[in-house]
């Protein structure tokens, strides 16, 4: 136990909470700093007259691993109380008005996909066998550990690995060796933008998403995404973790090999034992830090997507739309490539609506609706000619236009009030380097394990990091992990 030992934690968002939680059953005296006025970074709420928001991600998925950092922190997560588990994943939309919903029913599964591609149902279990069976060698070597040293992850042993886990080519060509229709080609691919990824060019290695989700299902939190929030956020409190909201912090301060305090905005210095930041780790490295070059290292990395999200309140009930709700247009390539090459959105863009009142009625008022629309788009990008204005106007009459087309004609004069959030918004309001909301670094196999940036610094020694930024990588089931890693360096000493 580390009686008398103090950490500080920048940032309240899931990774930060968690490992405060970690650390202080441990024996830590932990105070978080956090810049907003409620915890969950981009994974906060919002709630207006009666209308409830998640600002982040929208479905549970990968439920194995919540449950076993969960279980390791004592909560109780169990399914029928704390959350649902959904009998249609979601539901596709294409442009020719056919629909295929992603379904756990086996024979509802059959019939639709052999209806488009006959015999493409035997090859989509290939397909999702294959992809659960890297899911589950990727979190045993790659994803759920940590790396002190380039040789854990470079070495003769590991050539094996990197081809199992099928780095060496994209996921779209890889599906292809498994779909001819185009709609099954996209809709078992198109999952990769879950982490600001485009399926033309991330490594087949991220078949494993919508493997594990069909293998493991997806599940809905009573109260939305920001109910794991709240839990962990109780649980932290209750273990004597401190919050402090509206309490950004401006530096941190360094002396010889050791980060010895934070200083607040209003000039508070705060002294550590260890200093774990859980803001955006290029962020941390621009503003916080006094190393420049590994900023501008960092600067030169890729870095994932972003997104347009539309929150709707609504005095209408749309009964048409289910929970989880994809269109995807026909014009998908070209879609990936406004969004990756030129930072912006296409004409006909793809996205996605939420319907949380379709499983949680407390969501929306009686007889109301509440929706969100996420839109894929570039990241801010300041050598391209972005005026995001105007491509939010754009946007949004594109998803009206397509909703239209749907059946939903008359939406626009039923939303109450519209909150929108464009990645200029994302950049301001949490500090997410470039607005790339997904986890602002990419996935690459150059930017993955012991490439991608360390949760530990290589200089500081008592400077860690947490979140979708450092190891292992985006999405809230990476950031958990992320959260378990960094805690068993800091109370190993490694």
């Amino acid at each position: 136990m580390a009686e008398n030992r103090r950490a500080v934690i920048i940032g309240a968002g899931i990774g930060g909470i968690t490992t405060a939680v970690y650390l202080a059953k441990n024996g830590y005296t932990v105070e978080i700093y956090e810049k907003n006025s409620a915890p969950g970074g981009r994974s906060g709420q919002i709630i207006r007259e009666g209308h409830r928001f998640d600002l982040g991600a929208t479905m549970l998925l990968m439920p194995g691993i919540y449950r076993q950092v969960f279980d390791s922190l004592g909560v109780e997560l169990k399914e029928g109380r704390d959350i649902i588990a959904l009998e249609d994943l979601y539901k596709i939309y294409f442009d020719d008005e056919t629909n295929i919903a992603f379904t756990t029913d086996t024979e509802r599964m059959k019939m639709q996909l052999e209806s488009i591609e006959p015999g493409s149902f035997e090859k989509s279990m290939e397909y999702v066998s294959e992809g659960y069976e890297i899911f589950q060698i990727g979190i045993k070597k790659l994803i759920g550990r940590n790396f002190y040293n380039l040789f854990q992850l470079v070495n003769l042993k590991n050539i094996g690995l990197l081809i199992k886990l099928k780095t060496y080519f994209s996921n779209w060509s890889y599906a292809r060796k498994f779909f001819k229709h185009p709609h099954l080609l996209m809709a078992y691919t198109f999952q990769n933008i879950y982490v600001g990824q485009s399926p033309i060019t991330s490594p087949a290695l991220f078949s494993m998403v919508p493997a594990a989700e069909l293998t493991e299902g997806s599940f809905f939190p009573k109260g939305g995404m920001f109910a794991i929030v709240e839990k962990l956020a109780h649980t932290a409190e209750s273990s004597g973790v401190k919050f402090h909201f509206n309490n950004p912090v401006s530096e941190i301060k360094i002396s010889g090999k050791r980060a010895e305090y934070v200083v607040l905005s209003d000039g508070t210095e705060v002294k550590a034992d260890i200093i774990l930041a859980n803001a955006d780790l290029p962020y941390v490295y621009r503003e916080l830090l006094p190393d420049k070059r590994i900023s501008a290292r960092l600067d030169r990395m890729k870095y994932s997507c972003s997104a347009i999200c539309f929150h709707w309140g609504l005095d209408k009930v749309y009964p048409q739309l289910d929970h989880h709700n994809v269109f995807l247009s026909d014009e998908l390539r070209q879609g990936l490539n406004h969004i990756f090459i030129d930072k912006s959105v296409s004409d006909h863009p793809s996205f996605y609506v939420h319907a949380p009142a379709r499983t949680d009625p407390m969501a929306a008022p009686p007889n109301q609706d509440t929706l969100s629309v996420i839109v894929p788009a570039g990241h801010v990008d300041k050598t391209k000619n972005q005026d995001w204005d105007m491509i939010k106007k754009r946007t949004r009459k594109a998803v009206t236009e397509r909703l239209k087309r749907f059946g939903i004609e008359d939406i626009e004069e039923h939303i109450k009030f519209e909150i929108c959030h464009t990645p200029e918004d994302w950049e301001s309001s949490c500090n997410i380097s470039r607005g790339s909301v997904f986890g602002s670094l990419a996935h690459n196999i150059f930017q993955m394990g012991y490439f991608r940036p360390h949760n530990r610094h290589d200089r500081y020694n008592n400077l860690y990091f947490v979140g979708g930024s450092t190891h292992p990588g985006n999405g809230i089931p990476n950031v958990l992990l992320s959260a378990k890693l960094v805690a068993e360096r800091i109370l190993s000493g490694k």
